[in-house]
């Protein structure tokens, strides 16, 4: 999956497509493997807000690509260009793995692709996807969705969610973090979170669990309880709850889950601790509740993840680091 191909005509939105070429047009320092090959593909000269792009390819050039990437689409009223759901449709017929960001999903949409399956767009727009196309599971209430061939985003700041998931799945979670650290987002925040909160996100440093939040990444190795959260935050568990639901849109034991799971994804990936070693590491306790919370998560057993993501992160014959 490492050829990428922005799909680019008049009317799409540049946050997104500048944020789809920010995350696959240079990788972080120090990546042992290739980084992803990235194409604009449109037709002739486009406009994408006040600019005008002059692409690479044109739109049959995204047949040739393992990503395809359609990034916002500005007048959803209005049905997308046929050229354009006509190249994106061949591309998907011929393997490529089809990306909406925000309302790039009424592009695919459009093409077919979310026929039976589950999907999402930025939450002002879910009940306009429905309605248009009825044969589409739309859901509103998540940051994106993962059907393996085709992926689809919520907007703005999910579209980054789905494009770390994306190098995640290539390239590995302790990369995926190092960009993030780059681009100075969060490393990984799960799909299936919800794509409104009611509070917006406090800066980092002004909100009241600024303190707790590293002070128990700190601690992944103990038996955590929402009971020890709410001491260390001076406040009753009733109030963390709804701190982290302001907070990090999750529940405390939902979020502390995720990091346990996160840590044990770099453990497996860049060392050759055994299965028990990691489940200590990480405060699962047991290998066996690392395997099953872990098989539940990711989708995978630790050991398949290993074997998965250890041969594509060491440097081998062909892949030497630098």
């Amino acid at each position: 999956m490492r050829t990428v191909a922005l799909a680019v005509t008049d009317g799409m939105l540049h946050f997104e497509l500048a944020l789809a070429c920010e995350v696959f047009g240079s990788g972080p320092t120090g990546v042992a493997d290739p980084w992803y090959s990235v194409s604009l593909c449109g037709p002739s000269a486009v406009r994408v807000g006040r600019f005008r792009l002059e692409p690479d390819h044109g739109l049959d050039r995204l047949s040739r690509a393992e990503t395809v990437i359609v990034p916002g689409w500005a007048d959803i009223d209005e049905d997308p260009p046929g050229d354009l759901v006509d190249a994106v449709r061949a591309a998907h017929e011929a393997g490529a793995r089809v990306v909406s960001l925000c309302t790039g999903a009424f592009v695919l949409a459009a093409a077919g692709l979310l026929d039976g399956r589950r999907a999402t767009t930025h939450w002002a727009h879910t009940d306009a996807l429905a309605a248009r196309y009825p044969e589409v599971e739309v859901d509103p209430d998540v940051l994106y969705v993962d059907n393996g061939s085709v992926l689809t985003s919520a907007g703005k700041a999910a579209a980054m969610d789905l494009c770390l998931h994306l190098v995640r799945l290539d390239h590995g979670s302790s990369i995926a973090n190092a960009l993030a650290r780059r681009l100075v987002v969060p490393p990984h925040r799960d799909g299936g979170q919800a794509q409104f909160v009611t509070t917006p996100v406090p800066a980092p440093g002004n909100h009241p669990l600024a303190e707790l939040l590293p002070w128990v990444i700190e601690r992944l190795d103990h038996p955590l309880t929402v009971e020890d959260l709410a001491r260390q935050a001076r406040m009753s568990s009733r109030n963390l709850g709804r701190h982290f639901r302001s907070v990090t849109g999750t529940t405390p034991l939902q979020w502390l889950l995720t990091q346990r799971i996160r840590h044990a994804q770099e453990l497996l990936e860049t060392t050759d601790d055994s299965i028990d070693t990691i489940a200590a590491a990480t405060g699962m306790g047991t290998a066996t509740t690392l395997r099953r919370h872990f098989n539940r998560t990711v989708g995978v057993p630790p050991d398949t993840y290993r074997r998965t993501f250890r041969s594509r992160t060491r440097p081998g014959p062909n892949n030497s680091g630098p």
